[in-house]
């Protein structure tokens, strides 16, 4: 999609401090962050929401628990804890319209979230 601020920064279209990239998913520092560590993992294919997704995507959702799980290691927060959040639509949250996946640690979160 031409004018997705996550497509624009898979392609480095948009400066951003990218900590992982293949061919399929790219991972980068939240400009906003919500904890020390506040990671956004992103499919390289514009998918807007989680509705979206049919069985063609069906590997995506597990690649991208996968590269938080590494995160995670590589970033120290896996054994204290970390949270991953993927929100779908305005109602909760969602202000990007290209599927991305949270990862945030680094610090104590209580429940319920916000």
């Amino acid at each position: 999609m031409e004018d997705c601020i996550f497509c624009k920064i898979a392609k480095k279209e948009i400066k951003s401090k990218i900590v992982y990239s293949d061919e399929e998913i790219v991972a980068f520092e939240d400009v906003n962050p919500q904890a020390p560590i506040h990671i956004l993992i992103i499919p390289r294919k514009h998918i807007p929401k989680i509705l979206d997704i049919d069985e063609t995507d069906k590997n995506i959702l597990f690649r991208l628990i996968a590269i938080a799980n590494k995160l995670a290691n590589d970033n120290k927060i896996a054994e204290s804890g970390f949270r991953l959040v993927l929100n779908c639509n305005s109602d909760a949250g969602q202000t990007v319209f290209h599927i991305h996946l949270h990862l945030l640690g680094g610090r104590k979160f209580s429940w319920p979230a916000g």
